[in-house]
């Protein structure tokens, strides 16, 4: 699949680190590096702007390495842009850990997942067909 792709920062587009990865690296397009404080959130711009053709969508995801080892992930996670949006790609993050956490120009932030999705029509109806499971819901297994 190819998909049209504007690139008004300095860094890589998007790659994917190795042949069988599912999301690719998206890098902060920064005129200076952004201080982001204990609990604080902030939208980092990309500096780009995509395409999504219809019928797929781009998530954006955290990245796992920089959620385990400094706390910051993406706070809408996962975030969707849809294929009419044609603004800039801003991430949304946010630092869970106790330290402050500097974000350098070109630092990968987040990864994105470009997915398929249905478009669905509503069909309203009185009564739901029966399953085993029924209305059980969060631990109705009773199994860890």
């Amino acid at each position: 699949m190819q998909i049209k792709i504007v690139n008004k920062s300095n860094n890589d587009l998007p790659a994917y680190s190795t042949e069988l990865s599912a999301g690719m690296d998206l890098r902060a397009y920064l005129q200076e590096p952004v201080v982001l404080k204990p609990l604080e959130r902030k939208l980092i711009p990309t500096g780009l702007f995509v395409e999504i053709p219809k019928g797929y969508e781009a998530q954006i995801r955290p990245r796992s390495g920089l959620a385990l080892k400094k706390g910051i992930t993406v706070l809408n996670t996962p975030g969707t842009i849809d294929a009419d949006y044609r603004g800039e790609i801003g991430v949304i993050l946010i630092n869970l850990s106790q330290e402050d956490f500097v974000i350098e120009n070109g630092e990968r932030i987040c990864q994105m997942v470009v997915a398929a999705h249905e478009t669905v029509e509503w069909n309203l109806v009185e009564v739901l067909e029966e399953t085993v499971r029924g209305a059980g819901g969060f631990g109705h297994t009773g199994k860890n």
